[in-house]
């Protein structure tokens, strides 16, 4: 077994643009791709940012205990980490980098214990997160509202990851995960 980091974050807290930014720095990481049976929104590509699996395809391998860990969300879209994703990514010798949410991060966490290091992403404020959403352009206003009371129901388990980033200045956010991801793949 591997090592993996995993990425928690309430939407739109910068997780992924900071995920992205460790990709680029030549580390031995490979970006585990969720499934999920949401349709694709904007330009995602099947394989990308998702695997995208019909309910009944994505029901179908949670009977065959395909998944490392999976859950419903956001009223009937499932999302879950498939085994053969983990697999992949560990036999190219790499530590695998989960983007999650928090539910999905700590059930994670749990699995791999001492193997896994959760980060916990934190958007300067509500306030903020609210302005990042309504930027993005991609969710309709109930959609933000939903996203934003979710967002503070998932600042509340911060504690249980083992490290925690605020994001209010990029630069500083880049600089402080890069470091905490040397250190643990140093160990």
């Amino acid at each position: 077994m591997g090592k993996v980091l995993i990425f928690s974050a309430p939407s739109g807290s910068g997780k992924s643009t900071l995920i992205n930014y460790l990709l680029t720095l030549g580390l031995p990481l490979g970006f585990s791709i969720s499934a999920t049976s949401r349709a694709p929104r904007g330009k995602e590509q099947d394989g990308v940012e998702y695997y995208f699996l019909s309910d009944a395809d994505f029901r179908a391998k949670i009977a065959n205990n395909e998944f490392v860990e999976y859950e419903e969300v956001y009223g009937g879209s499932l999302y879950g980490t498939l085994r053969s994703e983990v697999q992949r990514i560990w036999d190219e010798g790499k530590t695998i980098v989960f983007d999650v949410d928090v539910v999905g991060g700590l059930n994670i966490k749990k699995i791999f214990g001492s193997d896994a290091l959760s980060i916990f992403i934190q958007p300067p404020s509500v306030a903020a997160l609210r302005q990042r959403l309504e930027g993005r352009g991609t969710d309709s206003p109930e959609k933000i509202e939903q996203r934003l009371q979710k967002a503070a129901h998932e600042l509340t388990f911060a504690s249980q990851f083992d490290k925690q980033v605020i994001n209010d200045n990029l630069q500083q956010a880049q600089h402080d995960v890069e470091v905490i991801v040397r250190n643990f793949l140093a160990e």
